[in-house]
Formats: structure tokens, sequence, C-alpha cells
């Protein structure tokens, strides 16, 4: 199992609208998730410069954004759109971070 770590911007003022939004993930997506070997996601929020911190564990070589060729992905990301920066097709702008530490 390998960890991923990535970063995202968040658009200004629209913490809660996110956090609103996750707390209520769609079920079917949330089960897609777990169905391609991710798990013990998180994502962290930092208030000064709006950027989110993503974790997630995933069994395999892919992450949760490789997901983006399935219709509710793409649903998804259209309904965060309004939120955060986004690519041409309405997925998040990420930038994968490379670990430099861990400890067990």
């Amino acid at each position: 199992m390998k960890r991923v770590a990535f970063k995202m911007k968040l658009k200004p003022g629209k913490k809660e609208e996110y956090k609103e939004r996750h707390d209520n993930i769609w079920p079917e997506l949330k089960e897609l998730l777990k169905e391609a070997g991710i798990s013990d996601y998180s994502i962290y929020y930092d208030e000064e410069t709006n950027i989110l911190f993503a974790t997630q564990k995933v069994e395999g070589e892919g992450s949760s954004q490789d997901l983006g060729d399935t219709e509710i992905v793409q649903e998804w990301w259209d309904y965060m759109a309004d939120l955060m920066e986004t690519n041409p097709d309405n997925s998040p702008v990420e930038v994968e971070l490379e670990e430099v530490f861990h400890m067990d």
C-alpha cells in the first residue's frame, strides 16, 4: 500500500460550503473510492493560503484523481467547480507532493 499526498486550492470564503459538501459526500462516490483501493483519505485546510492538503492510502499504483473517466467523478468535479481552482474539465488543479519523511 502506498501513501499519496497532494494539494489543491480553495476559492476564498468557500471553506464552510466545501466542508458541508464533503460531510455529505455521495455514497456512490465513496463506494467507488473504496472499490479503487483508496482508504484513510483526509483533506486538511490551511486558512492562510486557502490550500487544501489531501492524503490517502492506495492499493496499487493509482490515486483518487485517476478515476476522472468515471461519470460519478466527473459529476462530483462539476458539483465542486464553483468552490475551487479547476482545470478546463472541472477536475481540481492538483499538485502531487513528494514525501520527504515518514514515521510509523
